[in-house]
């Protein structure tokens, strides 16, 4: 009996994560949103960086801010805090989601740029290997962010564009904007219930 419970706490305990999701300048809080409940739902370890512009798009957008979300395998960083733990390789966390990414930290993210704790987050990211998502919210997109998300995609970085789909047959903004936030925790191999996958005709 005891082995048994020993064997289900390891199962748990390989399907936990620690995700770190960043919110900058950009439209797009209630991906934000949609991600913290699912992470907090699944019962991850969850890290929310959030830049001042970020905090308000999400605020005006969604009425939340990301200290709403602080308690129990939750911890808020001051995105001027450089000496936070996940500024270091040597801090264990397993993904970043930047939901959503502005073409600011975009750019500074393809240019190695860390001159605040998301992008360093993100360098690290890169650095070290780990999955990092970016789900940019630009329209129409310029030929430089396309060349940035083109450069980042190269080496390993998912992009995630916010893009409408109808084959979930969604019937609300909710429901399109779940299918965007699943399939970044799809990226990150992290199962979900936000929508129901393709299972063909």
């Amino acid at each position: 009996m005891g082995g048994e419970i020993n064997k289900r706490q390891e199962v748990m305990q390989q399907v936990m994560a620690r995700i770190i999701v960043a919110i900058t300048g950009a439209s797009g809080g209630p991906i934000a949103v949609r991600l913290l409940k699912a992470l907090t739902e699944g019962g991850h370890e969850i890290g929310i960086i959030a830049s001042d512009s970020g905090t308000k798009v999400m605020e005006f957008e969604t009425g939340k801010r990301p200290k709403d979300f602080d308690g129990e395998g939750i911890t808020v960083y001051d995105n001027s805090n450089l000496a936070a733990d996940i500024s270091s390789g040597t801090s264990a966390f397993d993904a970043m989601i930047v939901a959503p990414c502005s073409t600011s930290t975009l750019a500074k993210i393809n240019c190695g740029i860390a001159d605040n704790l998301i992008t360093r987050v993100a360098a690290v990211s890169i650095k070290e290997g780990r999955k990092l998502v970016l789900i940019p919210r630009e329209m129409p997109l310029s030929p430089i962010a396309l060349r940035n998300m083109k450069e980042l995609s190269e080496i390993g970085v998912v992009i995630i564009p916010p893009l409408m789909e109808f084959y979930t047959k969604p019937q609300s903004i909710e429901d399109m904007v779940s299918f965007v936030a699943g399939r970044a925790l799809d990226s990150v191999g992290i199962k979900h219930n936000l929508y129901s996958p393709w299972k063909g005709e």
